[in-house]
């Protein structure tokens, strides 16, 4: 999915990486705001809000120790061409539920890292959900909810392949997969045939 997401950006972004570092070092006041905001999450003591969170790391993404760190690779990495940073962490179409407390930390991370490097840059950190399984029906978000800021930290089907290719990519896309699968039936049918 990173190839053909970074295939599609290439020509609506500046920048295209897939399985990119976001970083290297986090201060450790950054380490504690992180701990605070994923405290008050998992309390459900506030809703999350990542506008509110950016800035709360951009505050103290300097301050204190430096920590060396070593976060999940970003598996699309975006530049557009005012210099803004979208950095996606690609799911599966129905990610675990509790899983979410941990994509929800790599996001942080991944925003404490980019800061630390340049505490001006305007960066997205956000999980990207490639398909809907339950198509025609919307995505059932509820499970996300308490974790992810929906608005800001996630896009799914038709949001992540239009944001990256431009209106219309997912319905092409959705059409040259089916044109794909119809082609090459026969073979995929004589592959499995072999198992039964």
């Amino acid at each position: 999915m990173a190839t053909v997401a970074k295939t599609l950006a290439a020509k609506n972004f500046k920048t295209v990486y897939s399985q990119h570092k976001a970083g290297e070092q986090i201060s450790e006041y950054a380490h504690a705001v992180i701990q605070d905001i994923m405290d008050n999450l998992i309390t459900a003591t506030s809703p999350p809000d990542k506008l509110k969170e950016i800035e709360a790391i951009r505050k103290v993404c300097r301050k204190g120790t430096m920590k060396t760190v070593k976060p999940t690779l970003v598996d699309v990495w975006l530049e557009s061409k005012s210099g803004e940073l979208f950095l996606f962490d690609i799911k599966t179409a129905k990610p675990n539920a509790g899983g979410f407390k941990e994509f929800k930390r790599t996001l942080l991370e991944w925003t404490a890292a980019r800061l630390a490097i340049d505490p001006t840059a305007k960066v997205n950190t956000m999980i990207a959900i490639p398909y809907n399984p339950y198509e025609p029906k919307p995505y059932s978000r509820w499970t996300m909810a308490g974790m992810l800021d929906l608005k800001n930290e996630l896009k799914v089907a038709e949001e992540f392949w239009d944001f990256l290719g431009g209106k219309g990519t997912y319905i092409e896309l959705l059409a040259c997969f089916e044109r794909v699968g119809i082609e090459l039936r026969p073979e995929i049918d004589k592959y499995f045939s072999r198992f039964k």
